[in-house]
């Protein structure tokens, strides 16, 4: 598999994480430029830089050729809690221009490698943070698989050495190991840190894919539902698991749409 790592000049976490992939491997200069700047490679990952803010790289797979697309950036919350975190990217409602994406639209999201380097983050962080897995949210828009994995939250953690070189590892890692085809699924409900589904994914052999938040439930129709089953990588999502809880007054709406279409679904609660 080809990797292509981006990161943006105009955000600092994705910045450090560079420094931290360029001082930590053996990045050579493979004397190619991508937006004016230098492209360098390590094994099967080549690392770009852009002046385009991440989350605007539309189309980006149109104009660099990998397999896997990893966007290396800063998470900003209000909490301001220090995180590590990863998630797959799209759009559950209308786009905003700010943050990126088409309407209603989710790219391809890989399972596999969210789960990898979600387990890897939480064996061997090295900063202290919280790992975390977010929702599927915000752009660009890509056609392949693509992932973002963050330093958060606030400019003291996007600077910090040990929460870069953690992400960095995982990069590495994740581009060093075949992840193994675990079953695919998707998450529906609760929050947007995904506390439930994380668990799923560390503990269990199963990769979730898309996971639409209780606060998007009002979005999620079955055309968004099929494109989270079918946008899953390297294989359909197999099931649905359902955050009973985090799923609100939509209960017996999502239980009729999922019946409907003949998804197989589970709770969070049995695992």
């Amino acid at each position: 598999m080809n990797f292509a790592v981006i990161v943006s000049t105009k955000d600092l976490a994705g910045v450090t994480i560079k420094e931290a992939l360029m001082r930590m491997y053996d990045f050579e200069d493979t004397k190619q430029e991508f937006d004016g700047y230098p492209v360098y490679k390590f094994q099967n990952i080549k690392l770009f830089s852009t002046k385009t803010d991440s989350i605007n790289c539309e189309n980006i797979d149109k104009k660099i050729q990998a397999d896997i697309y990893v966007f290396a950036t800063k998470h900003k919350s209000q909490s301001g809690i220090p995180s590590l975190s990863v998630h797959g990217i799209g759009n559950w409602g209308l786009a905003d221009k700010e943050y990126g994406g088409k309407d209603k639209t989710l790219c391809v999201s890989p399972a596999n490698y969210l789960k990898a380097a979600l387990n890897f983050l939480e064996k061997n962080n090295r900063s202290g943070f919280e790992v975390v897995q977010e929702c599927t949210h915000h752009g660009p828009y890509l056609e392949k698989p693509a992932m973002f994995i963050e330093i958060g939250s606030t400019p003291k953690q996007w600077d910090n050495k040990d929460a870069a070189e953690t992400i960095a590892m995982a990069i590495a890692h994740i581009n060093m190991t075949t992840p193994s085809m675990p079953k695919t699924a998707i998450g529906i409900g609760g929050l947007h840190t995904t506390p439930n589904f994380k668990k799923i994914m560390i503990k269990t052999d199963i990769a979730v894919s898309h996971v639409c938040p209780k606060y998007n439930l009002e979005n999620l129709n079955e055309d968004l539902l099929i494109q989270a089953m079918k946008k899953t990588y390297p294989a359909m999502a197999e099931l649905v698991i359902l955050d009973w809880k985090g799923l609100g007054e939509h209960k017996e709406r999502i239980v009729g749409m999922l019946n409907a279409l003949k998804i197989p679904f589970t709770k969070t609660s049995v695992f």
